[in-house]
């Protein structure tokens, strides 16, 4: 198996939905955040390895037909290289509710703090919090700017016929047309809203033993992917 789809939008870009719609159009079982924490033992020592500049990206990705969300989106770019024939898939939202979102949600102390010196929290500093180019990610101007000259990147350097940029609210048809795969019946999935994340971060946060981080990041998968289509 190999990837498919190469999600290159960061976090708190909807890619918790674009995980359950790529799953829900055959393009899964899709990488995420959340599948990192469900497999800790096994998926962070590989993400330590891409960090200190040992990517095996076939073992990373073993068993995945296509990523999104962090840590992947940090490596867009290798990702695209090394899988020359998955189609990208470009996440984008206003600058200044992406700043907001996130700052409130996953850069946020109350999710972090725990995790500092732990093997997750040195994950998560090396694949997403050292890619702001040494800025303060709690300056909104800096961190906008990065977010928008980084989507710009995205697009200059991605050909045009492999890269879609999409917004959640434009539903299945751009992005099913996109990957040549008929509309569903089924409502676009709708996930993972600012409160949901908050309100899991209030009541455990991610903890930095891998016990507690698996059984975190599989709640939270099964908990999001029953509310994914619940509408629908």
């Amino acid at each position: 198996m190999t990837l498919e789809v190469i999600g290159a939008g960061p976090g708190r870009t909807a890619t918790f939905t674009m995980k359950f719609a790529l799953e829900h159009l055959g393009f899964g079982p899709c990488h995420h955040m959340a599948e990192v924490l469900a497999d800790a033992r096994r998926q962070v020592p590989l993400w330590l390895g891409v960090i200190n500049g040992k990517p095996d990206w076939d073992e990373v990705f073993d068993g995945f037909r296509s990523c999104v969300d962090y840590p992947s989106a940090s490596y867009w770019r290798e990702l695209a290289d090394y899988y020359p024939q998955a189609k990208v898939i470009l996440t984008v939202r206003d600058a200044d509710g992406w700043f907001e979102s996130v700052s409130e949600t996953i850069f946020s102390d109350q999710m972090q703090a725990g995790l500092v010196g732990s093997p997750t929290g040195d994950m998560m500093k090396g694949a997403i919090f050292d890619h702001f180019d040494g800025g303060d990610i709690r300056d909104r101007g800096f961190m906008t700017d990065w977010y928008n000259r980084r989507n710009q990147t995205v697009i200059d350097t991605i050909a045009p016929e492999r890269l879609l940029v999409f917004h959640p609210k434009e539903g299945w048809e751009p992005l099913c047309k996109f990957l040549g795969v008929p509309v569903p019946p089924e409502k676009f999935p709708r996930v993972n809203s600012r409160d949901e994340i908050q309100e899991a971060s209030r009541e455990e946060g991610i903890q930095p033993g891998p016990d507690e981080a698996e059984a975190f990041g599989k709640r939270y998968i099964a908990e999001l992917k029953e509310k994914a289509f619940a509408s629908g």
